[in-house]
């Protein structure tokens, strides 16, 4: 095993075996801010800085505010663990959300990727550039839809064929421009989050 230490908020760990990754989830356990993502030996623990945690909470009240203005139903998992042995890929999205499978995973909480589908949506929060590349991990899983912010963007990428390719419109709300949702937090930000909220309903309501 190689340790190679890139930033205070992360670690990255090489040549790590499966059984070694599920034995350090197992140490870490569920009650901790880590978060992991693991690509065939490669291995990363990352701990998010507030700026970060701030644009997750904020992006993913969006998401649900869109769902409850669009009378949606959905569930929301936040950082599970979804992973898969045969594809040598474990990851813990930002936040992760059921729509167009919700009512196979409704009311459940005994999910597994051997025989349940992915999330729909994985919100991957990018301020402080993880070290791994995560799109192959989401790939062998196949969660359909990734939105990454970054640097004030928004960007929604879609699997197709195996490798994601971004798309000016999401699967999950293809009746709006996902990518202005930056410029409504931003001219909002001073008035408070309950004011974000209400500017993202109203926004939604706008093009309803």
């Amino acid at each position: 095993m190689i340790i190679t230490k890139h930033r205070a908020d992360r670690v990255m760990l090489y040549n790590i075996s499966w059984q070694q990754f599920e034995n350090l989830l197992q140490d870490l356990g569920e009650n901790r801010a880590a978060r992991v993502a693991y690509d065939d030996g490669n291995l990363e623990i990352m701990t998010p800085l507030p700026e970060h945690e701030q644009y997750k909470e904020v992006i993913s009240d969006a998401v649900k505010d869109i769902a409850e203005e669009l009378d949606l139903d959905y569930e929301s998992l936040g950082s599970t663990t979804w992973k898969r042995e045969r594809k040598m890929a474990g990851i813990e999205a930002d936040n992760c959300f059921y729509f167009q499978n919700e009512p196979l995973v409704r009311g459940r909480l005994d999910l597994d990727l051997q025989k349940d589908p992915p999330p729909d949506l994985a919100l991957e929060i990018d301020v402080s550039n993880k070290s791994l590349n995560r799109f192959p991990i989401y790939a062998r899983l196949g969660v359909p839809e990734i939105w990454c912010y970054d640097s004030g963007e928004l960007k929604i990428y879609l699997l197709q064929s195996g490798e994601y390719v971004e798309s000016e419109k999401s699967l999950v709300f293809p009746s709006l421009e996902i990518r202005d949702l930056p410029q409504i937090i931003v001219q909002n930000r001073t008035n408070g989050r309950r004011a974000i909220r209400k500017a993202v309903r109203e926004w939604v309501r706008s093009k309803s």
